[in-house]
């Protein structure tokens, strides 16, 4: 930017300006005379060039686009008094929930302000504590991240996967975890993949063919699963599924006495094939159990040749069968083990018993069964809120779990398998009192009648006058479920005294396939009415109202900030999409976009469906004289999952259209993701860019 118009904009700040000012302090993003054609309509893209993350005019943009956004940031006296409210809450030993390899029990730790939680270990539970990977030391400014670990079944070799950039494509090292030497090579252009050891010979893992040209947003599509023996080059792997069919996800995995190998495929991120192969027998060959997409099915257990599987197969809500391998692809020879109830059901095991995880309202129930279907108990939790783990070795006797909610941080738990009792592991230090804060369940009517949970936490005596500084999250999809959790960055939002509240819109998985289906494709606009309706709810009721309510969301929940402020552009102050996917019309075109049809469809299947995306597609629905709410975009340049075209895009189309003083924004972070894997500085930083943003837009110059 040039220094005259950095002074302009500035002083924006202390005076406000028109929109038209603002807009002559924007980075210059120029037009092209490009159009699509979809059936007999006309669409014009003239951000198009915003794609070629290779070109150098883009780069600069993304550098000039920054350069405004600091610039404006810097000047909000609020960034300094939140980053220091912000690192204090941060700033406490974070310790995950324990798991048990060979004969040493692993964790990971954060002494508080470390760029990445280092993994360590001890020798049984009282052993001496010892660093065992540490990815702090991987590269010098935070960039790459342990993605994950897998260990062999007798915990003597472990393959660790590490991202570089955020960038879903993963190396893959492998150690000898008695004296961490490095075992053959580092494998490299893996994705999407999980690590199945086959004894201490090698593994099986998934990845797709590198694309040509960028690597970072050209269309891949053909998941293929291969095999690698440890100690040769990784060009001689083994391809075991996949390359025949599109197949757009692909993944393997062993029973635990590792006798089978079992493969899921899938083309959409909902329903898959499942297969089978007996590894006992050198002659065996791929089996199916299932050979359409038409159900969500795993093999979570096996006890000789019965197979115990989570389905969704003529059970919306999960149910667990067992069948024996010569009956199990007959689906009338499956027996309940466990059946659908109303409450969505997940499962794991762990010290020869099964334990039966369910989500009612938001919450978590946990049940104890044995094999054969008996219930042996309820498991008591320390409270109301969300419980993870109960996962485990069949001869383990204790086993781990942890539990949080939005204003307890998440402690770690041992449970006796026999008894049921268990015992506090691991409790965190924070400099938070969760006694001064209160978090309820309300149920909201959506705009057809439908009934939506949500949880609003604050802080005890708040004043309902409608001027308080809100932040309503949401996601909507993917029947991903929103349970409450302990979040550091939440806590020093209510430590200043504002309202978080967490819909559970259609789309998510909470009440499980109805409710997923109820928010997809051709209902896709009931999600956006849910989340209005959420603000609704709370501007009526005095929380909030309009001025002081900010919309919130990443990923797909990106996508429902950009519909929602276009839809209803006077229901927020505020607007804070990021890494979303905002061009609904080419979405599909991109790395494994396409596989998220299912909940979406693509402009490729009729000219209805076409309609229909773009009729809420955010990036094609900024229109001229509207005031949309000050909006700060936020992405990263190495986003391979959503690309970060879809930022720049609408960016640029609310900084062209905008007709009023509120800012539109885009905050671009370098060698970063879509998320996972992000430093602590990074995640603090714009965390506190985000706060800024949008309490001083709301007009608040001081925190409470």
């Amino acid at each position: 930017m040039k220094k005259s118009a950095l002074i302009l904009f500035n002083f924006a700040l202390m005076t406000g300006l028109n929109a038209q000012s603002f807009k002559k302090s924007y980075p210059e993003t120029k037009k092209i005379n490009h159009i699509d054609k979809y059936f007999d309509a006309e669409v014009k893209d003239p951000y198009r060039w915003l794609e070629d993350d290779l070109s150098s005019e883009t780069k600069k943009w993304v550098i000039e686009q920054n350069k405004t956004t600091y610039a404006y940031l810097n000047e909000i006296p609020l960034r300094a008094q939140l980053k220091e409210s912000l690192t204090k809450i941060y700033n406490y030993e974070k310790i995950s929930t324990p798991f048990k390899e060979g004969d040493f029990t692993y964790y990971y730790k954060n002494d508080g302000l470390q760029q990445h939680s280092v993994l360590y270990r001890k020798l049984g539970d009282n052993g001496k504590e010892e660093v065992f990977l540490d990815p702090n030391k991987f590269s010098k400014d935070g960039s790459t991240s342990l993605a994950d670990v897998s260990f062999s079944k007798d915990g003597s070799l472990v393959a660790y996967s590490i991202s570089e950039g955020g960038s879903d494509w993963r190396k893959v090292v492998v150690l000898n975890t008695k004296d961490k030497t490095v075992v053959g090579q580092t494998l490299v252009d893996i994705k999407f993949s999980g690590i199945a050891w086959k004894g201490n010979e090698g593994f099986y893992y998934s990845s797709y063919d590198k694309p040509v040209g960028s690597e970072l947003s050209q269309k891949t599509d053909q998941h293929k699963v291969y095999f690698h023996q440890l100690g040769t080059a990784q060009k001689k792997d083994k391809l075991i599924f996949g390359g025949d069919l599109t197949r757009r996800y692909v993944g393997a995995y062993l029973t635990d006495d590792e006798n089978f190998l079992i493969l899921s495929a899938a083309n959409t991120t909902t329903g898959n094939e499942l297969y089978y192969q007996d590894l006992t027998d050198s002659n065996s060959t791929i089996q199916p159990i299932l050979k359409d997409f038409d159900s969500s099915t795993n093999i979570i257990d096996n006890d000789g040749t019965t197979f115990y599987l989570l389905t969704n197969r003529n059970a919306p809500n999960n149910k667990l069968v067992k069948a024996n391998i010569q009956d199990i692809a007959d689906e009338s020879k499956w027996e309940t083990v466990i059946p659908e109830t109303k409450d969505v059901l997940s499962v794991s095991t762990a010290g020869g018993y099964i334990f039966a995880k369910y989500i009612k309202d938001a919450i978590s129930v946990v049940e104890q069964y044995k094999y054969d279907g008996t219930k042996v108990r309820q498991i008591e939790l320390p409270g109301v809120g969300t419980a993870s783990g109960f996962g485990g070795k069949k001869e383990d006797k204790e086993i781990y779990f942890g539990f949080s909610n939005y204003i307890t941080p998440s402690a770690s738990y041992k449970l006796g398998v026999e008894n049921g009792t268990s015992k506090v592991y691991i409790k965190p230090d924070v400099k938070f009192n969760s006694e001064d804060y209160i978090s309820e369940q309300v149920f909201y009517t959506s705009k057809d009648g439908t009934k939506v949970p949500m949880i609003i936490t604050y802080k005890k005596g708040l004043k309902k006058n409608a001027k308080n500084p809100t932040i309503i999250y949401g996601y909507g999809g993917f029947n991903i479920s929103l349970t409450p959790s302990f979040s550091a960055t939440t806590a020093a939002w209510l430590e200043n005294g504002g309202i978080y509240a967490v819909a559970n819109l259609r789309g998510g998985g909470e009440y499980g396939k109805e409710w997923h289906d109820g928010g997809r494709q051709f209902n896709k606009l009931n999600v956006f009415n849910d989340f209005i309706a959420a603000a609704e709810y709370l501007q009526n009721n005095k929380y909030t109202s309009p001025d002081f309510t900010a919309l919130s969301g990443g990923s797909n929940g990106g996508l429902l900030v950009g519909a929602t402020m276009t839809i209803n552009p006077k229901i927020a102050k505020v607007a804070l999409p990021a890494v979303g996917v905002l061009d609904m019309l080419r979405y599909h075109t991109f790395t494994a976009g396409a596989g998220w049809g299912y909940d979406y469809g693509t402009v490729n299947d009729s000219k209805e469906m076409f309609e229909y995306l773009k009729g809420y597609s955010p990036v094609h629905n900024v229109k001229e004289g509207l005031c949309y709410p000050a909006t700060l975009v936020t992405t990263g340049d190495h986003d391979d999952r959503v690309v970060p075209a879809h930022s720049y895009k609408f960016a640029a189309e609310l900084q062209a259209k905008q007709e009023c003083d509120n800012p539109v924004m885009i905050r671009i972070e370098t060698k970063a993701g879509h998320g996972a894997g992000r430093s602590t500085e990074v995640i603090i930083n714009e965390t506190v860019d985000k706060y800024a943003f949008t309490l001083w837009n709301m007009g608040i110059k001081k925190l409470k």
